[in-house]
């Protein structure tokens, strides 16, 4: 059975770069022009699955996606680390002292600005998807005006990179998890140990010292804590949930540290238990 991924944006987005890199194998794409209508496809079941971008190395966690997973009880099934590679692409035959515009969405120009900044005669046009100003390109085959997009996006459109890798900061990585309606999980054999990785959300009492006796259970029982994210409860004035990745070579000792801090804490959930992907 081919699985239907949905993903934010459209073919030859970076959402459509990692669903084909991460299933490699034969996928049928939901394309969904935003996060909330992503949601939307996973809950009518219009798609298995969904590839949802979480955080960025530059720009930080993307806090309205936890909270979409968080209310909408999603699964957390993977995860995925991208290299974000910027190129720059125009129909084919064009040389960059043709261009006079350059559209994409403005995280891909911010990150692009030294290289725009050598070229000033080209003016900057924001827009909603870099990946959709390629396609626009290439359907109505229009002159004068280049992308920014990945590489992906200028194979799918036809288009030729004039100039590749334009990124100002090239250790540029962007995380993205894999979601399911329903807890998916590798299945756990003796020693052969597939999840190592969990998500989990929390909240804690106003007392001090709560955070930190939570942290010292996590310490004890041997996980390693490799992100914590706290959100305002929107109910509560400056109160916070809090959401955290840990990383254990022991199953058993996630599930032990679990039963602890399902007392210790209030509305206790586990977002998803999955392989962790090591960054490259």
């Amino acid at each position: 059975m081919i699985e239907k991924i949905a993903i934010q944006g459209i073919k030859g987005s970076f959402h459509h770069q990692v669903a084909l890199e991460y299933f490699q194998s034969t996928i049928e794409i939901d394309e969904c022009l935003s996060f909330e209508s992503l949601v939307d496809s996973l809950l009518k079941n219009n798609s298995q699955l969904a590839v949802m971008a979480i955080e960025n190395s530059i720009a930080g966690s993307i806090i309205p996606n936890y909270a979409l997973i968080d209310k909408n009880n999603f699964q957390i099934i993977g995860e995925y680390y991208l290299d974000i590679v910027q190129n720059l692409m125009v129909l084919n035959g064009q040389k960059i002292e043709e261009i006079q515009e350059v559209h994409s969405h403005p995280m891909a120009l911010l990150q692009c600005m030294d290289f725009l900044k050598k070229h000033p005669n080209i003016k900057l046009v924001e827009d909603k998807d870099t990946a959709e100003t390629a396609k626009r390109i290439h359907q109505n085959q229009i002159k004068g005006i280049a992308a920014i997009g990945s590489k992906v996006a200028a194979e799918l459109y036809n288009l030729s990179i004039i100039a590749p890798e334009i990124q100002t900061v090239n250790n540029n990585m962007t995380r993205f998890f894999i979601i399911s309606k329903e807890k998916i999980h590798p299945k756990i054999s003796g020693s052969n140990e597939e999840i190592n990785k969990a998500s989990l959300k929390f909240e804690l009492d106003d007392t001090p010292g709560s955070l930190a006796t939570v942290l010292n259970v996590m310490t004890n029982c041997k996980l390693n804590l490799t992100k914590i994210q706290s959100m305002p409860i929107i109910e509560t004035p400056f109160q916070y949930s809090f959401f955290v990745d840990v990383v254990f070579e022991k199953y058993k000792h996630y599930e032990k540290a679990v039963k602890i801090l399902e007392i210790m804490t209030n509305h206790f959930k586990v977002l998803g238990e999955y392989k962790n992907k090591l960054i490259r």
